[in-house]
C-alpha cells in the first residue's frame, strides 16, 4: 500500500508530462521514462482488459480498481490535466503573438526527436529503410492533402483523441505532434483555453477508446516489428516537417504550402527562429541524455 506522499509524486510526474504532451515534439512518454513510471503506466492500461472489466459489472468495484492500478492511473491523469489547463492558455497566446518563433521551436523539437529514435535503433534491414521512407512520404502527402482547416465534426475530435492518445505513451513521439498532423492543435489548444467542455468531452471519450482499443496492438507492433514501426513514425515526422515550417501559405485548395522567408512573410524574424528551433534542439537533448542516464541506472 503506497502512501499518500507517493500517489502525490505520481501526479507531480503527471504534470510533467502533461507539460510535454502540450508541446509537439516532446514526448511524454519520455518523460515517464525519465521519472521512472513508463513500465508502470503500460502495464497499469493493459491490465484493463475483458478480465477486469468482468469485475466491473460485476460491482465488485474495489477489486477492479485494485486490478487496474486505479490509484496510480487517477494521480497521473490529475496531473497530466492539471498541467494541459495551465498551458493550454500560453500557447495559445504564443501561437497568436509569436508564431514564427513558436513554430521553429516546434520544428527544432520534432526534428531532433526523430533524430533520437532512428539513432538508437540496431541491426537496421532494408524494410527498416523501406519502413523510413514511407514514413516520410506519407508525412509529406498528409500536410500537403490534408487542409489547413480540418472538420471540426465531433466524429473527427473522437478520431484526433484515439489517435493522439496512442502516441503519447510512445517514448519519442508527441501526441500534440499528431494533432499538428490533424490539423487540430489549435483548435484543442481554443477548446482548452475556453473551457469548451463538449469538444473537450469528446476528445476525452476518444483518448479513452484509443487508449484501450490500441494499446495491445501498439505493445504487439512494438515487439514483432519494432524497428520497422519505429522508423515508419520517425519519417512521418521528418516527412510532416512542413507542416511547422514557420513560413507557408495557404492555396486556394486550403493547403498549407512552406515556402521560404521573405516575400510571402510579414515579419520573416529569421533570427529569432533559428534560435528558438536550436532552443527546442536543446530541450529535447537535455530531456533525451537525462532519460538514457535514468534508463541505464536502472539496468545496473
Amino acid at each position: 500500500m503506497h502512501s499518500f506522499l507517493h500517489y502525490l509524486s505520481v501526479t507531480l510526474k503527471g504534470v510533467f508530462m502533461g507539460a510535454a504532451n502540450v508541446i509537439p515534439g516532446v514526448s511524454g512518454g519520455t518523460i515517464a521514462l525519465l521519472t521512472g513510471i513508463y513500465q508502470e503506466i503500460i502495464d497499469s492500461i493493459k491490465s484493463i482488459n475483458l478480465t477486469s472489466l468482468k469485475l466491473l459489472f460485476e460491482g465488485r468495484f474495489t477489486e477492479f480498481w485494485k486490478s487496474i492500478n486505479g490509484t496510480f492511473l487517477l494521480a497521473l491523469a490529475i496531473g497530466i490535466v492539471i498541467s494541459i489547463l495551465l498551458l493550454a492558455n500560453l500557447m495559445q497566446y504564443l501561437l497568436d503573438y509569436h508564431p514564427i518563433p513558436t513554430w521553429s521551436f516546434f520544428f527544432g523539437l520534432i526534428l531532433i526527436s526523430a533524430y533520437y529514435i532512428l539513432r538508437d535503433l540496431k541491426g537496421w534491414k532494408w524494410y527498416d529503410i523501406l519502413g523510413l521512407l514511407l514514413g516520410i512520404a506519407s508525412g509529406v502527402t498528409i500536410c500537403l492533402v490534408t487542409p489547413a482547416e480540418t472538420t471540426n465534426a465531433l466524429w473527427f475530435i473522437f478520431v484526433c483523441g484515439a489517435i493522439t492518445m496512442c502516441t503519447m505513451i510512445l517514448p519519442g513521439i508527441s501526441g500534440s505532434f499528431v494533432l499538428l498532423l490533424l490539423g487540430k492543435y489549435e483548435f484543442i489548444m481554443d477548446a482548452l483555453s475556453d473551457w469548451d467542455f463538449g469538444i473537450l468531452a469528446v476528445f476525452a471519450a476518444g483518448a479513452i477508446a484509443g487508449i484501450l482499443a490500441f494499446s495491445h496492438l501498439l505493445s504487439w507492433l512494438l515487439k514483432r516489428f519494432y524497428n520497422v514501426t519505429l522508423t515508419f513514425l520517425s519519417g512521418l515526422m521528418l516527412g510532416a516537417l512542413i507542416k511547422v515550417w514557420p513560413w507557408k501559405v495557404i492555396t486556394s485548395y486550403g493547403t498549407d504550402i512552406p515556402v521560404l522567408p521573405g516575400e510571402y512573410a510579414s515579419e520573416p524574424l529569421v533570427g529569432q527562429a533559428v534560435v528558438a528551433a536550436l532552443c527546442g534542439i536543446l530541450l529535447v537533448v537535455v530531456i533525451n541524455t537525462l532519460a538514457g542516464r535514468k534508463q541505464n541506472s536502472a539496468l545496473v
